[in-house]
């Protein structure tokens, strides 16, 4: 079993209200980067409906270096209608499945820690809002 100590948060990179799914972004993943498997273990889509990716037992591909222990939340959006400006676009019923998948994760992996994609890297905005300090409440760890 992974030892798991990382929820790292995605975004998908997309428009503002244009909705998207695992198969789409799965085909993204494989077809267009020549992956085995969608990188994310959980796609969040604009209605709140939390789909499943990756098993969590399998290492994702969403992090570079740090998908050895770390498990991948994507939320469908992320940037502004015309796709020029990156953009916090999480419906309210995203904020709520994030919430709850998080929460959940926790339980499993209780000594984890929730980071936004942006943490680990300076050339991506990529949840498009500060995960870590939004969530560092439920760990109580900074």
């Amino acid at each position: 079993m992974r030892k798991i100590n990382k929820i790292i948060i995605h975004c998908s990179a997309t428009p503002e209200l244009k909705d998207f799914d695992v198969k789409d972004i799965r085909g993204w993943h494989v077809e267009g980067n020549g992956w085995s498997d969608i990188g994310y273990h959980y796609v969040i889509k604009l209605d709140g409906e939390i789909q499943t990716g990756r098993l969590e037992k399998k290492i994702g591909a969403h992090c570079y270096r740090n998908n050895r222990d770390s498990i991948g939340v994507c939320y469908v959006g992320g940037m502004d209608r015309t796709m020029k400006k990156w953009e916090d676009t999480r419906t309210k019923e995203q904020k709520e499945s994030l919430l709850k998948v998080i929460k959940d994760l926790l339980v499993r992996y209780p000594n984890s820690i929730v980071y936004g994609h942006r943490d680990f890297t300076n050339k991506k905005v990529c949840p498009s809002y500060n995960a870590k300090k939004e969530y560092e409440y439920l760990t109580n760890k900074k």
